[in-house]
This record gives structure tokens, sequence and C-alpha cells, in this order.
């Protein structure tokens, strides 16, 4: 099968001049040679696309793929981890991972926190402030826990996330708004063990993988699963695989209300009574072999990286209705006329 990779490389964008907070959430060439490699070994044709603009110019060029994988977060806006997703929507390129909608939905916290509510899935208490003048509307007790309502990889979350009093609260939802330029989530804060999830498959085949447990120590920030921990996360954070049912049941339901596909994560914190409470999903988790949460579970569960990724795409097949096997064969008699053409 004919499979284009698409993503957004680190090296790219610093040659560019962004900064290294602003590539956080990007991939290194090590995640895109272990996808390319995994596929490969499956009997796929990779080629590696890069990122939208460059997908725009294979598309604009005719270039066609049987599916893309994408894992490209994206630059710009809100919405921005949709925006290849929604590229190969309009030609009609299948590609795993959740739809456009979900996605969109899913990087906005507070969104995804109302739609948690509405499905009955236990979420913290929460306001928005969108602007200086809503710092003093929100009236939740403290401590409360903020950060920006549209960022991975724990960005803006810093020792300083957790809020004791009203002046902490100003000076830090400001700082956010000034340095984020998107609205600021504040948050009842969570004080209990902290979990993620993973995920495999869609809708009723949904399952969890496993519970993983993150666990600070030494020099972690105390206060949760921070920019600095996951950064330092050699030294600050362990991982144990752990029997939690509770926490299994909420994940796949959140899993399921918002409609998630193919793989991802679902994280979790217990509240001061030991009860679980949603934190967030991720339908675009990191698929680095050796850092990225959903990876390091994987291992503790012994799945096998290159069967993580096949499992990716079969998911992806079968909600199209597409087989493999027919695909491959189809590239290889196209390519085989092709080749009698060219000769001829």
């Amino acid at each position: 099968m004919r499979i284009g990779l698409t993503y957004d490389l680190k090296s790219y964008y610093l040659a560019k001049g962004f900064s290294q907070e602003q590539v956080a959430e990007l991939d290194c060439e090590e995640t895109i040679n272990s996808i390319a490699s995994a596929l490969e070994k499956h009997g796929h044709d990779v080629e590696r696309i890069g990122c939208l603009e460059q997908l725009m110019q294979a598309l604009l060029q005719g270039k066609r793929w049987d599916l893309v994988f994408n894992i490209a977060e994206g630059l710009y806006g809100i919405a921005r981890e949709a925006q290849i997703p929604g590229l190969l929507d309009a030609y009609q390129i299948p590609h795993p991972f959740s739809n456009t909608e979900v996605l969109a939905v899913a990087l906005d916290k507070s969104l995804t926190n109302a739609v948690m509510k509405s499905y009955q899935v236990p979420v913290a208490d929460f306001r928005v402030v969108r602007q200086e003048m809503d710092i003093a509307k929100v009236d939740l007790p403290f401590p409360l826990f903020v950060k920006p309502v549209a960022e991975g990889t724990s960005k803006g979350i810093t020792a300083r996330s957790v809020i004791h009093n009203q002046q902490e609260l100003a000076v830090r939802c400001r700082e956010l708004l000034e340095e984020f330029h998107q609205p600021v989530l504040v948050e009842t804060y969570l004080p209990g063990r902290e979990f993620t999830v993973g995920m495999l498959g869609s809708g009723e085949e949904a399952r969890v993988l496993g519970v993983m447990e993150v666990c600070l120590h030494g020099a972690a920030d105390s206060q949760g699963y921070t920019f600095e921990n996951k950064q330092k996360y050699e030294d600050r954070v362990s991982y144990h695989l752990v029997d939690e049912p509770d926490v299994a049941q909420l994940a796949l339901k959140a899993w399921s209300a918002l409609n998630c596909l193919d793989a991802g994560r679902v994280d979790v914190r217990m509240n001061a009574a030991g009860n679980p409470v949603f934190l967030e999903v991720n339908p675009l988790a990191g698929l680095n072999p050796n850092y990225s949460d959903l990876c390091i579970l994987c291992k503790l569960i012994d799945f096998p990286y290159d069967q993580l990724i096949h499992s990716i795409v079969q998911s992806c097949l079968k909600r199209h209705g597409l087989d493999s096997a027919i695909l491959t064969n189809a590239a290889c008699l196209c390519t085989l006329v092709q080749t009698d053409v060219s000769v001829a």
C-alpha cells in the first residue's frame, strides 16, 4: 500500500528561526524514521511528505496515496491539529486518528470539558479567562490550577500553575494571556495521583491498552506533569503500569464521548477524595518510540512499537472499508503497467 507520511519536523522550523519552546510539540527525525520503518516492515511503500505546505505542493502536483499517516501538530490556531486532516478529507484520502472536528475540539480544553460534562464524565470545575477583565469573575474556591486552553506537551504549565489566592491568579493569568495569546483555563486543583491511559481502536471496538501512573520524584515540580518535568522526565518522572479499573472505565467513556478514533491517550487525575477525574484527551498522541507516553506504556505491556503502528493503520482501513492487501496488489499492478508503457 502507498502511504504518505506527514509531520512537522523540529529541525525544519528551528532552521527557520523558531525557538525551542515554539517547536516543543513537534517531532524529531527519530520519530519519523521509526514510523516509516514500522510501516515498511509491514510491506507498505512509504513516501515522506513533510508539513502542511509540502503536502499542499504535492497534492497540487497531482500526487496521491492510498492513505496518509499524519502526525503533524500544526503551528497556528487552536484548530491547528485539524488542518492537514481537513485537507486530506477534501481530497478524499484516508488518514488514521480522529476526525477533523474531534481534533479541533480536543485541543481546546474548555470545549472538551463541556463535552465531557454533557456525557456525565467527571471533570474539575472550571472557568475560562479570555481577557483580563474575566479574572475577577472567577468564583471557584482556592487552590486552583491554570494553564493555556489549547497547548500540548504541558506548555504553559509550571510550578506556578497552582494558585492559592486572588493575587496569584491575576498575575499568572495575565502572564499566560500575554505569552500564549489565547484564553486561560482555570480549574479546581486536583491533588491526587495522575495517570495516562492508552487507547486503541474506534467505536465499539475501542479498548484500553493499559493504565500508566505518572510518578514524580527528585527535583520534579510536585504540582503536576509540568513542562519542565516532561522535558527532564528521565531524572524527574517514573512510569508504572497499574490496575485501576475506575480510571480505565472513565478513559473509555471519555474516548467514546468525543468519538475518538484509532489510537491516542486519555489523561486522568484523582481529586482530594481519591476519585478519578478527566484531565484531557490526546487524539493525536506522540509516537516517539523512546519518550512518548503512549509508547512508554506500550513497552510496559510488551506491545511492540511496530505492532502499534500496524494496529493504527488497520483500524483506519477498517473504518474506511478498505483492505490493505487489495491496495498493495493494486499498487504493484499500477507499477507494472507504468513500466510496460515506458518500455513500449
